[in-house]
């Protein structure tokens, strides 16, 4: 089955954010420039007229696909040993101090 199009007002409203930050994305995504919780994002629109100086029509599914990339998943805690304390230093070999002392 064919995905419905939908205007970018629909399309702005779905995602929660303004009609021209959707434009603002949308021109930033022809650049490779759209980034959405650090992965870049390309989104795939139709426009009409002559030139592509027409109306702007998003498919329904192409939103739910944005929607999903903005989904803010938990990530879990890294759990990890306490210091060690070290009573050397690594990598040094001798015995530290002033050469008359010893």
């Amino acid at each position: 089955m064919a995905d419905e199009y939908i205007q970018p007002s629909e399309a702005a409203r779905r995602l929660g954010i303004s009609v021209t930050t959707l434009y603002d994305w949308l021109s930033q995504s022809d650049y490779g420039l759209l980034k959405i919780r650090g992965e870049t994002v390309t989104v795939g629109y139709l426009q009409s007229g002559p030139a592509g100086h027409g109306r702007i029509r998003i498919a329904s599914g192409e939103i739910d696909r944005i929607m999903e990339c903005m989904r803010v998943r938990p990530a879990g805690t890294v759990v990890r040993r306490p210091p060690m304390k070290q009573s050397d230093y690594p990598g040094i070999t001798v015995k530290l101090g002033r050469p008359s002392q010893y």
